[in-house]
């Protein structure tokens, strides 16, 4: 696995990064392509070409995912939670006019929403107290300032 592989028809593979350090690979067996006629640009083949695609994989249920820790499939589940549909992940592609260019779309899309959800959470935030002397100059400029505001009142007539 030493690249990603978004070749439509075979697998999806996932070269190993953060959250998941040896790759990920969800089989073309669990990806179901569907397609159908795309609005937009097409020229003349607009009406006749089927080039929109819709990949759907089943997460919550899946095999590929049998192969992550525990921890790393609540990951997955929580993160795609919002985008599930009857538990399945459900993308959509149609910017491209050709259908070869859409499916690697889809794939490269479906890839990208997996290698979000494998990260791990952000270590915590480790609170810190602004130090002496920036406390100090943030003063001295909010004085400055004041006094450059001040300068620009009114003149007053001394003589009355």
């Amino acid at each position: 696995m030493a690249a990603n592989s978004y070749e439509p028809g075979g697998d999806l593979v996932l070269a190993p990064g953060p959250g998941f350090r040896s790759g990920f690979v969800v089989p073309s067996a669990e990806l179901l392509e569907r397609f159908s006629r795309s609005s937009g640009p097409g020229g003349q083949g607009v009406n006749t070409t089927d080039s929109r695609v819709e990949l759907r994989w089943p997460v919550l249920g899946s095999p590929a995912l049998a192969r992550l820790s525990q921890a790393q499939r609540l990951r997955v589940e929580s993160a795609l939670r919002e985008r599930l549909v009857s538990g399945e992940l459900i993308i959509v592609a149609s910017e491209h006019r050709s259908q070869r260019q859409n499916r690697v779309a889809a794939r490269n899309r479906l890839a990208e929403a997996l290698r979000q959800a494998l990260l791990p959470p952000p270590p915590p935030r480790r609170a810190t107290r602004p130090t002496r002397g920036s406390q100090r100059r943030r003063l001295e400029a909010k004085k400055q300032r004041g006094s450059t505001k001040s300068g620009r009142g009114q003149v007053r007539d001394d003589q009355e």
